[in-house]
């Protein structure tokens, strides 16, 4: 495991719809902030609380 950036504890504020194969997840925390694009089909919707955090990937 790499070591901890960030991490944003947050209730998503918007899903956009991407080409109809994906989904854009949308939220700010202060000055932090994601826009992460996942597969549809994953059950998340406006007003979940997620959790995502950034770290540097080890290889």
């Amino acid at each position: 495991m790499g070591k901890k950036i960030a991490e944003i504890i947050e209730t998503i504020e918007f899903v956009a719809d991407i080409e109809g194969t994906k989904d854009c997840l949308m939220s700010q925390q202060g000055e932090l902030w994601f826009n992460i694009d996942v597969p549809k089909g994953h059950g998340l919707k406006t007003g979940d609380k997620i959790r995502v955090i950034l770290e540097r990937a080890d290889e």
